[in-house]
């Protein structure tokens, strides 16, 4: 190992940025968690995702404003949160997006087993995750570039199928229309309770499993210390947020409920990309479906090693001793694959976890989420309103950032409200040890 150099290796160009932002939209919490959003919301679920997308645009956006601004790239949540809120809040930031990643990833390794179990019922769930702990662990330590491909054409993956799903879902409306004509046609949603079945609780309820969803798009910040020309890529990730939030969740929400039932959906096991294979009469479209989420989960989880690598790089790259020092070294190739392994060797003990305390862990930790997201979310918000402020930004953008800011506060206040009281608790401890941690360098 050699350190001479503390810097990271710029290995990814812009179209790895742009798919890695769009793969980070599309996981297990669109093919897998819709239905769940379904019966909360109903067809005002479409409400949720397009509000939430608003959230995170505003979000992002403001990312890209501090990214075109800085003379040199970021490290971590803290480079972008640290110069304009303070180390302590950079660290603060830094620890609790890397929890929300380890969540992320114990929660999903797990959900990939249960999902390949489906085709070999005899296998152990434990030797499924062993399997892809050990192949994110290779990919992620051999190099930057093998990371980035990997994610490109896994996003590729994703976003063809979803296309696919897009195009045959209104070929079956326009049937629908056809046969029904266009007033009953295209009202089938709101045959059931209106379009507000819940009022606008069920919004805010559907809220949980909606920021899930998106949980990864704000990985656009980590990625600025390792792509060649961030002031490139960043801003072209960004301006595609909102069409992505459109084309990936809305249209393909208001597609499932045009063509089913909410009630229904809501019911069913079947995911609704199932259902509208399955009504185009293709063969084994369960096994499809079942096949493409496993490669969304696995594409999460393969994120999220990279993700919590570099936060915790970000966080020890300048400690003096012990293990600090030891996790914040660099290889030759300008990669922190102590940090990287440390985060596949927690992955691993949580894959333990998993097997001793079975589902209740899995339910447990992806409850979380959704707080540890939004807590990333808020405190890349202040960092870009400080930024403005300091730099006279328009009234425009100072005003809809302090808006989405209290936004982001009453949605937080929603999910305490309507989640579980233990989750609200350990979300609460790790954004304690988080903040407490803290220790200013000498």
């Amino acid at each position: 190992m050699e350190n001479e150099e503390k810097k990271l290796k710029s290995s990814m160009k812009t179209r790895h940025v742009v798919m890695l932002s769009l793969g980070g939209a599309i996981g297990a919490g669109l093919f897998a968690g819709s239905s769940s959003a379904i019966q909360a919301a109903g067809p005002s679920v479409m409400l949720a995702y397009l509000l939430a997308g608003l959230i995170l645009f505003v979000v992002i956006y403001g990312v890209g404003q501090i990214v075109l601004q800085q003379k040199t790239k970021s490290v971590g949540m803290s480079g972008i949160v640290s110069p304009f809120l303070g180390n302590r809040w950079g660290h603060f930031t830094d620890w609790v997006y890397w929890a929300d990643s380890m969540a992320v990833m114990v929660a999903e390794a797990a959900a990939i087993a249960q999902f390949m179990h489906v085709w070999w019922p005899q296998v152990p769930n434990w030797i499924f995750v062993l399997a892809v702990a050990i192949l994110t662990l290779g990919i992620n330590l051999y190099s930057v570039r093998a990371f980035a491909e990997t994610e490109y054409w896994l996003a590729i993956a994703k976003v063809g199928v979803i296309v696919l799903l897009i195009g045959l879902g209104f070929w079956f409306l326009m049937v629908q229309v056809l046969h029904l004509g266009i007033s009953t046609g295209l009202n089938q949603m709101n045959l059931h309770g209106g379009f507000m079945p819940h009022g606008y609780r069920g919004i805010f309820n559907a809220m949980l499993m909606v920021i899930y969803s998106y949980g990864g798009s704000e990985l656009i910040a980590i990625t600025v210390s390792e792509v060649e020309n961030p002031k490139e890529a960043i801003p072209k990730a960004i301006r595609g947020v909102m069409s992505r939030i459109v084309a990936f969740y809305v249209i393909p929400m208001f597609l499932f409920l045009e063509l089913f039932s909410w009630k229904f959906l809501s019911e069913t096991k079947a995911s609704p990309f199932v259902l509208i294979f399955d009504k185009f009469g293709i063969p084994y479209a369960g096994d499809i479906i079942n096949f493409v989420i496993i490669l969304a989960l696995f594409s999460v989880i393969n994120s999220m090693i990279y993700a919590t690598s570099r936060s915790l790089y970000a966080r020890t790259k300048n400690s003096k001793n012990g293990l600090g020092h030891y996790l914040g070294q660099l290889s030759k190739r300008q990669a922190p694959v102590r940090a990287i392994a440390f985060c596949a060797a927690v992955l691993f003990i949580g894959v333990i976890l998993s097997y001793i305390f079975g589902d209740g862990l899995f339910s447990y930790m992806a409850g979380s989420i959704s707080y540890t997201v939004l807590i990333t979310w808020m405190m890349l918000l202040l960092a870009s309103i400080r930024f403005y402020f300091l730099n006279r930004a328009s009234l425009w953008k100072k005003g809809v950032s302090v808006v989405t800011f209290v936004a982001l506060l009453i949605v937080a206040f929603n999910l305490v409200l309507n989640n579980p009281l233990g989750i609200s608790i350990f979300a609460f401890i790790v954004c304690l040890l988080s903040f407490i941690s803290f220790r200013k360098v000498k």
